[in-house]
């Protein structure tokens, strides 16, 4: 089955850098009222400022825009039309924003709005745009609070998408852990409301069809609520190096409750994340074009630096920002294959020119890097040949 015993919870937390906290909004609003549980949202700044205390960077995925900005609007109880939804959503993030600017506000702590979609995280150039937005945040020590951007989805809004949202933000900063603060306490055999021999399940290593069907439906990406969409979260976790969990959120410290043993399910990846990530630029992205760079440049590569444009001598291709590359010697010998930070064009303007040239030449203030090492893979051979002291010819 791939299921196992349970973890020690602090012992995964303790082990992470960085966090990503789902909140869904059964939790984070009252469904009678519309309100935001002020109180349930002060005791969880109260256990995130605590992660914070301990170094590591926290972001929070939220719901709850539609069923604030529903009572504001006096939209009746009931089945809304996508539109009302949009409206309620676009409201309701005021209110929102303004909760979490405040509980935060208590601890010190600043925080920040980001509204995305599913497409963000799946379109290489937005998905560098907003990593690099997530990542400067992180950086000055603000807490990212994210939604899905309601208002311009093409699609029925439909309940469990942030849960893949939440997936997908982990993947895209290289979280070493996603805890989804639900309604339920994790997975079971079966759904325990129906089926009274229906056992717990604490730890997942694999998601085979067998635990795929504990979900009660397809596990696809089409499917829609429950325990479906965690169940395709963790598969987005999983194969991105990030460990997930499904843990009760309902009571007041939440995180500290998980923290101290609480029921929860934890889905733990096989890999680490920096090194999945590096794996699917390496094998599962098509280069778009090829930067040939001299022999410094080779060698600052291969001692774990970024690529910076001095080093670079020729640009071929014609790509946007985003787009994966390859990087080659002078003699053609393949050095490594990144995300570039630049469209093609501009990368042509800035070879070979110093990073403090970068605003006079563009226009604007760019990235210093054409290539950031937290998205270049280095080729084998030319590891393997660095490491046994070829060197590099030009």
């Amino acid at each position: 089955m791939n299921a196992t015993a349970a973890v020690d919870a602090e012992a995964i937390l303790g082990n992470a850098r960085r966090l990503v906290i789902k909140i869904g909004s059964a939790l984070l609003v009252d469904q009678g009222s519309g309100l935001v549980r002020t109180g349930w949202l002060k005791a969880l700044a109260e256990d995130i400022a605590q992660l914070r205390a301990e170094g590591r960077e926290v972001l929070i995925v939220s719901s709850g825009a539609i069923a604030v900005g529903r009572r504001s609007l006096h939209l009746e109880p009931g089945r809304m039309r996508l539109d009302e939804k949009q409206a309620a959503a676009a409201a309701g993030q005021i209110e929102l924003a303004h909760a979490y600017r405040t509980v935060m506000a208590d601890h010190a702590i600043n925080v920040a709005q980001l509204l995305l979609t599913l497409d963000d995280s799946e379109n290489r150039r937005r998905y560098l745009n907003a990593r690099n937005c997530l990542e400067t945040l992180l950086r000055l020590g603000v807490i990212p609070v994210i939604n899905e951007n309601d208002t311009v989805t093409t699609q029925e809004i439909r309940f469990g998408d942030n849960d893949r949202l939440a997936a997908r933000v982990a993947q895209m900063a290289c979280a070493d852990a996603l805890i989804l603060l639900s309604d339920i306490d994790g997975l079971y055999t079966a759904d325990p409301h129906r089926d009274p021999e229906a056992r717990f399940i604490p730890t997942v290593t694999a998601l085979t069809p067998e635990i795929a069907a504990m979900a009660g439906a397809a596990l696809t990406p089409h499917g829609t609520g429950g325990m479906v969409t965690k169940l395709l979260a963790a598969r987005i976790c999983m194969d991105a190096g990030c460990a997930m969990a499904i843990a009760p959120g309902k009571d007041d410290h939440a995180l500290r409750l998980l923290r101290q043993g609480g029921r929860q399910t934890w889905f733990l990846p096989a890999e680490e994340p920096r090194t999945a990530r590096k794996a699917w630029i390496s094998g599962a992205l098509k280069a778009e074009g090829t930067l040939w760079v001299d022999d410094g440049a080779a060698r600052a590569l291969a001692a774990g630096s970024s690529l910076l444009p001095p080093g670079v001598r020729t640009v071929e291709g014609d790509f946007q920002r985003g787009a994966a590359v390859r990087v080659v010697g002078l003699d053609g010998s393949p050095l490594a294959k990144g995300l570039i930070a630049y469209p093609s064009d501009e990368a042509r303007l800035l070879v070979g020119h110093r990073s403090g040239d970068i605003e006079a030449l563009l226009g604007y203030r760019g990235r210093e890097e054409l290539i950031h090492r937290d998205d270049l893979v280095l080729d084998s051979r030319f590891r393997h040949r660095d490491e046994d002291g070829e060197g590099h010819r030009s």
